[in-house]
Protein backbone atom coordinates (compact mmCIF):
# COMPACT_ATOMS: atom_id res chain seq x y z
CA UNK A 1 0.00 0.00 0.00
CA UNK A 2 1.70 3.71 -1.16
CA UNK A 3 0.73 6.68 -1.45
CA UNK A 4 2.31 8.73 -4.71
CA UNK A 5 1.60 11.92 -4.10
CA UNK A 6 2.58 13.57 -7.01
CA UNK A 7 -0.18 10.93 -9.10
CA UNK A 8 -2.50 12.42 -6.72
CA UNK A 9 -1.98 15.67 -7.86
CA UNK A 10 -1.57 15.48 -11.63
CA UNK A 11 -5.14 15.15 -11.69
CA UNK A 12 -6.00 18.20 -10.01
CA UNK A 13 -5.94 21.36 -12.79
CA UNK A 14 -6.26 23.90 -9.94
CA UNK A 15 -2.33 22.94 -9.15
CA UNK A 16 -1.16 23.95 -12.33
CA UNK A 17 -1.69 27.42 -10.82
CA UNK A 18 1.07 27.37 -8.74
CA UNK A 19 -1.14 28.32 -5.76
CA UNK A 20 0.14 25.91 -2.41
CA UNK A 21 -3.63 25.33 -0.92
CA UNK A 22 -3.70 24.91 3.09
CA UNK A 23 -7.33 25.83 2.71
CA UNK A 24 -8.74 22.67 2.16
CA UNK A 25 -10.46 22.41 5.34
CA UNK A 26 -12.92 24.73 3.90
CA UNK A 27 -13.14 23.38 0.25
CA UNK A 28 -10.79 20.68 -0.93
CA UNK A 29 -9.38 21.45 -4.83
CA UNK A 30 -11.15 18.99 -7.16
CA UNK A 31 -9.31 16.38 -9.94
CA UNK A 32 -10.39 16.33 -13.63
CA UNK A 33 -12.35 13.08 -12.81
CA UNK A 34 -15.21 14.68 -11.15
CA UNK A 35 -15.54 17.40 -13.08
CA UNK A 36 -15.58 15.28 -16.15
CA UNK A 37 -17.98 13.08 -14.24
CA UNK A 38 -20.43 15.93 -13.96
CA UNK A 39 -19.80 17.71 -17.28
CA UNK A 40 -20.82 13.91 -18.77
CA UNK A 41 -24.52 13.76 -16.60
CA UNK A 42 -25.45 17.09 -17.01
CA UNK A 43 -25.33 16.74 -21.12
CA UNK A 44 -26.16 13.22 -21.44
CA UNK A 45 -29.73 12.79 -21.59
CA UNK A 46 -31.49 13.33 -18.05
CA UNK A 47 -34.98 13.78 -16.88
CA UNK A 48 -36.95 13.06 -13.53
CA UNK A 49 -36.46 10.08 -12.45
CA UNK A 50 -38.45 6.57 -13.57
CA UNK A 51 -37.31 3.51 -15.27
CA UNK A 52 -39.20 4.02 -18.28
CA UNK A 53 -37.07 6.57 -20.82
CA UNK A 54 -33.40 6.67 -21.01
CA UNK A 55 -33.07 10.19 -19.69
CA UNK A 56 -35.47 8.44 -16.49
CA UNK A 57 -32.69 5.98 -16.10
CA UNK A 58 -30.35 7.75 -16.19
CA UNK A 59 -31.32 9.86 -13.36
CA UNK A 60 -32.38 6.73 -11.48
CA UNK A 61 -28.75 5.65 -11.49
CA UNK A 62 -27.23 8.32 -10.63
CA UNK A 63 -29.29 8.39 -7.75
CA UNK A 64 -28.85 4.64 -6.69
CA UNK A 65 -24.68 5.02 -7.80
CA UNK A 66 -24.08 7.76 -5.08
CA UNK A 67 -26.16 6.13 -2.18
CA UNK A 68 -24.02 3.39 -2.58
CA UNK A 69 -20.86 4.90 -3.17
CA UNK A 70 -21.80 7.21 0.31
CA UNK A 71 -22.46 3.06 1.75
CA UNK A 72 -19.09 2.38 0.52
CA UNK A 73 -16.99 5.49 1.97
CA UNK A 74 -18.77 5.75 5.31
CA UNK A 75 -19.63 1.92 5.99
CA UNK A 76 -23.29 2.39 5.90
CA UNK A 77 -26.59 0.80 4.45
CA UNK A 78 -27.23 3.00 1.04
CA UNK A 79 -31.04 2.73 1.92
CA UNK A 80 -30.03 5.66 4.45
CA UNK A 81 -28.38 8.05 2.70
CA UNK A 82 -29.69 11.60 1.94
CA UNK A 83 -28.51 13.97 -0.26
CA UNK A 84 -28.37 17.40 0.96
CA UNK A 85 -27.35 20.91 -0.51
CA UNK A 86 -25.13 21.70 2.30
CA UNK A 87 -23.90 20.02 5.69
CA UNK A 88 -25.88 23.16 7.50
CA UNK A 89 -29.19 22.55 5.53
CA UNK A 90 -29.04 19.03 6.81
CA UNK A 91 -28.63 19.70 10.39
CA UNK A 92 -31.58 22.20 10.44
CA UNK A 93 -33.43 19.93 8.46
CA UNK A 94 -33.16 17.13 11.37
CA UNK A 95 -33.39 19.39 14.03
CA UNK A 96 -36.45 20.52 13.07
CA UNK A 97 -37.38 17.34 12.46
CA UNK A 98 -36.39 15.39 15.81
CA UNK A 99 -37.68 18.78 17.71
CA UNK A 100 -41.29 17.53 17.14
CA UNK A 101 -40.63 15.03 19.60
CA UNK A 102 -39.54 17.54 22.39
CA UNK A 103 -40.64 19.39 24.84
CA UNK A 104 -40.10 21.06 28.25
CA UNK A 105 -37.80 18.81 30.51
CA UNK A 106 -35.64 17.18 27.75
CA UNK A 107 -32.33 17.94 27.32
CA UNK A 108 -29.84 17.99 24.23
CA UNK A 109 -26.35 18.23 24.60
CA UNK A 110 -24.01 20.30 22.12
CA UNK A 111 -20.03 20.49 22.46
CA UNK A 112 -18.18 23.89 22.17
CA UNK A 113 -15.39 22.10 19.98
CA UNK A 114 -18.05 22.21 16.99
CA UNK A 115 -18.44 24.41 14.30
CA UNK A 116 -21.73 25.86 14.31
CA UNK A 117 -23.77 24.02 12.00
CA UNK A 118 -23.73 21.37 14.69
CA UNK A 119 -24.54 23.55 17.40
CA UNK A 120 -27.23 26.60 16.39
CA UNK A 121 -29.73 24.28 14.63
CA UNK A 122 -30.11 22.01 17.93
CA UNK A 123 -29.99 25.11 20.19
CA UNK A 124 -32.98 27.13 17.83
CA UNK A 125 -35.00 23.75 17.58
CA UNK A 126 -34.69 23.06 21.51
CA UNK A 127 -35.84 26.94 22.52
CA UNK A 128 -38.89 26.22 19.83
CA UNK A 129 -40.24 23.58 22.00
CA UNK A 130 -38.76 24.48 25.31
CA UNK A 131 -35.90 21.99 25.60
CA UNK A 132 -33.07 22.62 27.25
CA UNK A 133 -29.31 22.42 26.10
CA UNK A 134 -26.46 21.65 27.65
CA UNK A 135 -22.85 22.55 26.79
CA UNK A 136 -20.17 19.62 26.62
CA UNK A 137 -16.79 21.66 27.30
CA UNK A 138 -13.76 21.06 25.49
CA UNK A 139 -9.80 21.53 27.79
CA UNK A 140 -8.69 24.61 26.75
CA UNK A 141 -5.22 23.57 27.61
CA UNK A 142 -5.24 20.09 26.03
CA UNK A 143 -7.93 20.98 22.89
CA UNK A 144 -9.01 17.56 24.09
CA UNK A 145 -12.93 16.89 24.69
CA UNK A 146 -13.18 13.81 26.56
CA UNK A 147 -15.76 11.14 26.84
CA UNK A 148 -15.81 12.08 30.90
CA UNK A 149 -16.82 15.83 29.58
CA UNK A 150 -20.01 14.43 27.36
CA UNK A 151 -21.01 12.72 30.27
CA UNK A 152 -20.78 15.12 32.46
CA UNK A 153 -23.57 16.40 30.94
CA UNK A 154 -26.02 13.24 30.13
CA UNK A 155 -28.74 12.55 31.94
CA UNK A 156 -31.60 10.19 31.76
CA UNK A 157 -33.40 13.80 30.39
CA UNK A 158 -30.97 14.09 27.41
CA UNK A 159 -32.71 13.09 23.65
CA UNK A 160 -29.89 13.78 21.02
CA UNK A 161 -26.15 14.25 21.87
CA UNK A 162 -24.07 16.19 18.81
CA UNK A 163 -20.51 15.99 19.11
CA UNK A 164 -17.83 16.48 15.57
CA UNK A 165 -15.88 13.88 14.57
CA UNK A 166 -13.31 16.34 14.50
CA UNK A 167 -13.01 20.18 15.49
CA UNK A 168 -12.74 22.25 12.08
CA UNK A 169 -9.75 24.76 13.63
CA UNK A 170 -7.98 22.70 16.29
CA UNK A 171 -8.04 19.11 14.68
CA UNK A 172 -9.54 17.67 17.83
CA UNK A 173 -10.54 13.80 16.94
CA UNK A 174 -12.74 12.55 20.58
CA UNK A 175 -13.51 9.49 21.05
CA UNK A 176 -16.45 8.89 19.34
CA UNK A 177 -17.16 5.15 19.85
CA UNK A 178 -16.64 5.75 23.42
CA UNK A 179 -19.23 8.58 23.41
CA UNK A 180 -21.58 6.92 21.44
CA UNK A 181 -21.46 4.13 23.66
CA UNK A 182 -21.98 6.98 26.79
CA UNK A 183 -25.17 8.29 24.86
CA UNK A 184 -26.88 5.01 24.02
CA UNK A 185 -26.58 3.94 27.74
CA UNK A 186 -29.12 6.51 28.54
CA UNK A 187 -31.10 5.72 25.72
CA UNK A 188 -30.04 8.94 23.70
CA UNK A 189 -29.42 9.64 20.26
CA UNK A 190 -25.79 9.98 18.35
CA UNK A 191 -25.54 13.07 15.58
CA UNK A 192 -21.89 12.76 14.39
CA UNK A 193 -20.85 15.85 12.54
CA UNK A 194 -17.96 14.30 9.67
CA UNK A 195 -17.44 17.24 7.95
CA UNK A 196 -13.51 17.73 8.93
CA UNK A 197 -13.34 14.14 9.86
CA UNK A 198 -14.15 12.47 6.92
CA UNK A 199 -11.40 13.79 4.84
CA UNK A 200 -9.13 12.46 6.50
CA UNK A 201 -9.62 9.13 8.18
CA UNK A 202 -11.31 5.68 7.28
CA UNK A 203 -15.04 6.27 8.69
CA UNK A 204 -16.98 3.39 10.04
CA UNK A 205 -20.58 4.96 10.97
CA UNK A 206 -21.37 1.44 12.36
CA UNK A 207 -18.06 0.85 13.99
CA UNK A 208 -18.85 4.80 15.75
CA UNK A 209 -21.85 3.95 16.30
CA UNK A 210 -23.34 6.85 15.44
CA UNK A 211 -27.18 7.00 14.61
CA UNK A 212 -27.16 9.72 12.09
CA UNK A 213 -23.26 10.29 10.29
CA UNK A 214 -22.62 13.31 7.68
CA UNK A 215 -20.23 15.38 5.59
CA UNK A 216 -19.09 17.78 3.03
CA UNK A 217 -18.25 16.39 -0.48
CA UNK A 218 -16.52 19.35 -1.09
CA UNK A 219 -14.28 19.38 1.88
CA UNK A 220 -12.93 15.34 0.38
CA UNK A 221 -12.41 16.71 -3.76
CA UNK A 222 -16.52 16.81 -4.68
CA UNK A 223 -18.93 19.26 -5.81
CA UNK A 224 -20.87 21.92 -3.13
CA UNK A 225 -23.26 19.27 -1.57
CA UNK A 226 -23.31 16.80 1.46
CA UNK A 227 -24.89 13.89 2.83
CA UNK A 228 -26.39 12.08 5.50
CA UNK A 229 -26.89 8.58 6.98
CA UNK A 230 -29.05 6.79 8.87
CA UNK A 231 -30.66 3.17 9.49
CA UNK A 232 -33.89 3.41 7.38
CA UNK A 233 -35.45 1.93 10.18
CA UNK A 234 -35.04 5.06 12.30
CA UNK A 235 -35.56 7.30 9.36
CA UNK A 236 -39.04 5.55 8.63
CA UNK A 237 -39.72 6.71 12.55
CA UNK A 238 -39.37 10.32 11.64
CA UNK A 239 -42.49 12.70 10.11
CA UNK A 240 -40.76 15.50 8.40
CA UNK A 241 -42.50 18.37 6.83
CA UNK A 242 -42.86 17.93 3.03
CA UNK A 243 -45.37 18.53 0.16
CA UNK A 244 -48.26 16.38 0.17
CA UNK A 245 -47.82 14.79 -3.57
CA UNK A 246 -44.02 13.87 -2.62
CA UNK A 247 -43.41 10.40 -1.44
CA UNK A 248 -42.84 8.85 2.29
CA UNK A 249 -40.35 6.27 1.43
CA UNK A 250 -36.72 6.53 2.87
CA UNK A 251 -34.63 8.13 2.09
CA UNK A 252 -36.26 10.03 -0.52
CA UNK A 253 -39.09 11.82 1.56
CA UNK A 254 -35.84 13.89 3.19
CA UNK A 255 -35.00 14.83 -0.61
CA UNK A 256 -36.86 18.14 -1.15
CA UNK A 257 -37.34 19.04 -5.13
CA UNK A 258 -35.31 17.43 -7.67
CA UNK A 259 -32.08 16.35 -7.41
CA UNK A 260 -29.02 17.64 -8.81
CA UNK A 261 -28.16 14.05 -10.47
CA UNK A 262 -24.69 15.83 -12.02
CA UNK A 263 -23.67 16.98 -8.63
CA UNK A 264 -24.50 13.32 -7.64
CA UNK A 265 -22.40 12.30 -10.02
CA UNK A 266 -19.34 14.46 -9.83
CA UNK A 267 -19.57 12.66 -5.74
CA UNK A 268 -19.38 9.03 -6.82
CA UNK A 269 -16.62 10.00 -8.98
CA UNK A 270 -15.03 11.48 -5.86
CA UNK A 271 -15.51 8.49 -4.07
CA UNK A 272 -14.07 6.31 -6.93
CA UNK A 273 -11.36 8.68 -7.15
CA UNK A 274 -10.66 8.14 -3.13
CA UNK A 275 -10.61 4.21 -3.63
CA UNK A 276 -7.70 4.18 -5.75
CA UNK A 277 -5.44 6.57 -4.26
CA UNK A 278 -2.99 3.95 -3.20
CA UNK A 279 -3.63 2.02 -6.31
CA UNK A 280 -3.82 -2.43 -6.07
CA UNK A 281 -5.03 -3.22 -2.42
CA UNK A 282 -8.79 -4.07 -1.67
CA UNK A 283 -11.29 -6.57 -3.44
CA UNK A 284 -14.00 -4.41 -3.81
CA UNK A 285 -14.49 -0.23 -2.94
CA UNK A 286 -15.14 -0.01 0.36
CA UNK A 287 -11.50 -1.79 1.37
CA UNK A 288 -9.86 0.16 -1.50
CA UNK A 289 -11.22 3.16 0.11
CA UNK A 290 -10.29 1.61 3.96
CA UNK A 291 -7.09 0.90 2.55
CA UNK A 292 -6.62 4.55 0.52
CA UNK A 293 -7.54 6.17 3.43
CA UNK A 294 -5.24 4.79 5.85
CA UNK A 295 -2.59 5.32 3.17
CA UNK A 296 -3.94 9.01 3.25
CA UNK A 297 -3.43 9.15 7.02
CA UNK A 298 0.12 7.76 7.15
CA UNK A 299 1.13 10.12 4.69
CA UNK A 300 -0.77 13.29 6.24
CA UNK A 301 0.25 12.30 9.70
CA UNK A 302 4.12 12.85 9.07
CA UNK A 303 3.33 15.52 6.87
CA UNK A 304 1.86 17.43 9.62
CA UNK A 305 5.04 16.81 12.32
CA UNK A 306 6.86 18.72 9.80
CA UNK A 307 4.45 21.00 9.56
CA UNK A 308 4.10 21.52 13.14
CA UNK A 309 7.38 21.70 13.59
CA UNK A 310 8.52 24.23 11.40
CA UNK A 311 5.09 26.58 12.61
CA UNK A 312 6.57 26.08 16.07
CA UNK A 313 9.70 27.68 15.45
CA UNK A 314 8.71 31.02 14.42
CA UNK A 315 9.10 34.49 16.51
CA UNK A 316 5.49 34.94 18.41
CA UNK A 317 3.82 32.35 17.45
CA UNK A 318 0.78 30.78 19.60
CA UNK A 319 -0.39 27.33 18.46
CA UNK A 320 -3.44 26.66 19.53
CA UNK A 321 -4.44 22.68 19.18
CA UNK A 322 -3.07 19.83 21.49
CA UNK A 323 -4.50 17.35 21.19
CA UNK A 324 -2.80 13.96 20.72
CA UNK A 325 -5.27 12.18 17.82
CA UNK A 326 -5.96 14.86 15.88
CA UNK A 327 -6.35 15.49 12.22
CA UNK A 328 -3.48 17.66 9.92
CA UNK A 329 -4.60 21.32 10.49
CA UNK A 330 -2.72 23.98 12.41
CA UNK A 331 -5.14 26.92 14.08
CA UNK A 332 -2.23 29.66 14.94
CA UNK A 333 -1.74 33.31 15.73
CA UNK A 334 1.30 35.43 16.19
CA UNK A 335 1.75 37.87 18.95
CA UNK A 336 1.15 41.82 17.93
CA UNK A 337 -0.05 40.56 14.17
CA UNK A 338 -3.51 40.73 12.98
CA UNK A 339 -4.22 36.88 11.20
CA UNK A 340 -6.06 38.56 8.36
CA UNK A 341 -2.92 40.86 7.21
CA UNK A 342 -0.98 38.24 7.16
CA UNK A 343 -3.65 35.82 5.28
CA UNK A 344 -4.04 38.71 2.89
CA UNK A 345 -0.01 39.07 2.47
CA UNK A 346 0.68 35.38 2.03
CA UNK A 347 -2.06 35.43 -0.70
CA UNK A 348 0.15 37.79 -2.79
CA UNK A 349 2.77 35.18 -2.39
CA UNK A 350 -0.01 32.77 -4.17
CA UNK A 351 0.18 30.25 -0.59
CA UNK A 352 -3.74 30.13 0.80
CA UNK A 353 -3.56 30.31 4.44
CA UNK A 354 -7.02 31.77 5.67
CA UNK A 355 -7.70 33.54 8.70
CA UNK A 356 -11.48 33.68 10.83
CA UNK A 357 -13.05 31.96 13.16
CA UNK A 358 -14.28 29.43 9.98
CA UNK A 359 -17.17 29.34 12.13
CA UNK A 360 -16.34 27.47 15.07
CA UNK A 361 -17.51 30.51 17.00
CA UNK A 362 -17.63 28.84 20.26
CA UNK A 363 -13.99 27.95 20.21
CA UNK A 364 -12.72 30.99 18.69
CA UNK A 365 -14.42 32.97 21.50
CA UNK A 366 -13.35 30.23 24.44
CA UNK A 367 -9.67 30.70 23.61
CA UNK A 368 -10.01 34.24 23.96
CA UNK A 369 -9.79 35.20 19.89
CA UNK A 370 -13.25 36.87 20.03
CA UNK A 371 -14.68 36.31 16.54
CA UNK A 372 -11.53 37.09 14.79
CA UNK A 373 -10.38 33.63 14.87
CA UNK A 374 -6.70 32.92 13.79
CA UNK A 375 -4.72 31.58 11.12
CA UNK A 376 -5.41 28.09 9.67
CA UNK A 377 -3.34 25.63 7.94
CA UNK A 378 -4.56 22.19 6.68
CA UNK A 379 -3.32 19.54 4.44
CA UNK A 380 -4.99 18.15 1.87
CA UNK A 381 -4.15 14.45 -0.57
CA UNK A 382 -2.01 16.82 -2.56
CA UNK A 383 -0.33 18.45 -0.13
CA UNK A 384 3.68 18.11 0.03
CA UNK A 385 6.84 19.38 1.85
CA UNK A 386 7.53 21.69 -0.82
CA UNK A 387 4.06 23.69 0.07
CA UNK A 388 4.76 23.63 3.39
CA UNK A 389 8.54 24.94 2.61
CA UNK A 390 6.76 27.78 0.98
CA UNK A 391 4.01 28.30 3.77
CA UNK A 392 7.19 28.64 6.15
CA UNK A 393 9.21 31.00 3.86
CA UNK A 394 6.48 33.30 3.21
CA UNK A 395 5.87 33.42 6.79
CA UNK A 396 9.34 34.17 7.95
CA UNK A 397 9.16 37.11 4.99
CA UNK A 398 6.32 38.32 6.51
CA UNK A 399 7.23 38.27 10.04
CA UNK A 400 10.95 40.33 9.38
Amino acid sequence: MSYDVNTIRSHFPSLDTGIAYFDGPGGSQVPDVVGAAIAEAITKPISNRNVNTESEKNAEEIVLEFRKAVGDLIDVDPAGVVYGRSWTQLSYDFSRTLAKNWGPGDEIVVSRLDHDSNIRPWIQAAEAVGATVRWAEFDIDTSELTVAAVEAVLSNKTKLVAITGAGNTLGTRPDLKSIGIAVHKIGALFFVDGVHLTPHAAISAKDIGADFFGFSFYKLMGPHCAALAASPALLNTLNNDKLLPSTSNVPEKFEFGTLPYELMAGCIAAVNFIADMAPGTGSNRREKIVNSMHALEKYEDELLVYMESAIKALPGVTMYGHAAHRTPTIYFSFAGRDSSEIYKAMASKKVNLPAHNFYALEVSRKLGLDDAGALRAGLAPYSTHDDVDRLITGLKEILS
